[in-house]
């Protein structure tokens, strides 16, 4: 709904301030580039194996090995157009009409879509602002049915960039040890943007028992600034794996080429600008946050991972813009920025938190400071009564 508006505006002239993409703003680093051009000059543009180039799963492999501790072989390892596609794949590949995937709020906007895709209920559970936004092993427990295929966990989280630690893995863990015929789908793709002393874990790493029941999901996005190469990989017990690249002869085939060259440098290359870009998003996370909290009626926690901010605006509801509209939502809000101060976010309803809103912050100081002025703006447009709202 506010994209369709922000493309109309756009298209009438207005200079819209988008601070929604889901992808870094930084350029992929040269040598990836670099490797890229190698490819093609070695004439590496032909198929290649469906599930990927063994070159690229070795070096996914020693990524696992070295980075989480996880040991792959090749035949538990998959490479996809983007990790998006291994995760339909995984999916369509174990979803029978009316088995349950559990999907804790908030949520990635595709989890949902490609349960139902696959003939599956998507059963969701709030996580609140209190709990971190974190899935809570009572609540788990509590979702779980003799129905259930699924849990969807993704850390760092987006649109909220709350990031489980390992005793929190290993805490849901115990829950699902109490019932083998759940699966885990760990969404990994924004590993390494995590803030501060927080470190990564991931189930398998948590929970090594869980290992053959767990596929890992990440890929080469958010990291290394290649959301436009797709490719995403991920690694599990290999009959899952066989199916899944079975299920991609038949619909992609294998990867883009020249992308999983590209991928190997990725993956094996320098790493320092994970590190450069890293600190670049932490002093703009800040900066944001600061500059919301400032605003009446705005509240947001600091993320630990991820470039999203998920700020409420639960203290506006109630009050009207000078149209008379009345702000009950922040489907509402978010319209408000577009139509007063022509700022692009997305509502928290698309991730099934209807009280709140999401901000990238990859995106340069510049724009993110005019953003914050423009919200600050927005928000000295209300005016009437707020509606007492639960804590958020």
């Amino acid at each position: 709904m506010a994209g369709q508006r922000a493309r109309e505006l756009r298209a009438a002239g207005r200079d819209i301030l988008g601070l929604t993409a889901g992808e870094p703003d930084f350029e992929t680093p040269e040598h990836i580039k670099q490797a890229a051009i190698r490819a093609m000059a070695a004439g590496q543009t032909r198929y290649t194996d469906v599930g990927g180039t063994p070159a690229l799963k070795e070096a996914i492999a020693g990524k696992f090995l070295t980075e989480n501790g996880l040991a792959y072989t090749p035949g538990e390892i998959i490479v996809g157009t983007g990790a998006k596609q291994v995760i339909f794949n995984a999916l369509m590949c174990t979803v029978a009409a009316g088995d349950e995937v559990i999907v804790p709020a908030p949520y990635w906007v595709s989890y949902p879509d490609i349960a139902l895709l696959a003939g599956g209920v998507p059963v969701f559970v709030d996580c609140p602002a209190a709990s971190g936004f974190k899935l809570q092993p009572a609540d788990l427990e509590r979702a779980i049915t003799g129905k259930t295929r699924w849990l969807m966990l993704n850390s760092p989280n987006n649109p909220s960039g709350a990031t489980y630690t390992r005793a929190e893995l290993q805490a849901l863990a115990e829950v699902l040890r109490r019932h083998p015929h759940v699966w885990v789908l760990t969404d990994d793709i924004y590993e390494h943007l995590i803030y501060g002393d927080v470190e990564f874990a991931t189930m398998a790493e948590a929970a090594p028992d869980l290992k053959d029941r767990t596929l890992t999901v990440n890929g080469v996005s958010k990291a290394y600034a290649m959301t436009g190469w797709r490719i995403g990989y991920g690694a599990g017990p290999s009959a899952l794996i066989k199916a899944m690249v079975k299920l991609q002869s038949q619909s992609t085939s294998g990867p883009n080429s020249i992308a999983q060259a590209a991928s190997i440098a990725a993956l094996t290359g320098p790493q320092e600008t994970i590190a450069t870009n890293r600190l670049e998003y932490q002093k703009r996370r800040d900066t944001v946050v600061a500059a919301l909290n400032a605003i009446d009626g705005i509240q947001c926690d600091v993320p630990d991972g991820a470039f999203y901010i998920f700020a409420s605006c639960s203290a506006l509801f109630g009050l009207r813009n000078r149209k008379g509209t009345v702000i009950e939502s922040s489907d509402d809000w978010v319209m408000h920025l577009l139509d007063s101060q022509d700022l692009a976010a997305l509502q928290g309803s698309a991730y099934g938190v209807p009280t709140h809103f999401r901000l990238s912050f990859a995106a340069s100081t510049e724009q993110l400071l005019e953003g914050c002025r423009r919200i600050a703006r927005a928000r000295e447009e209300l005016s009437g009564q707020a509606i007492n709202q639960e804590p958020q």
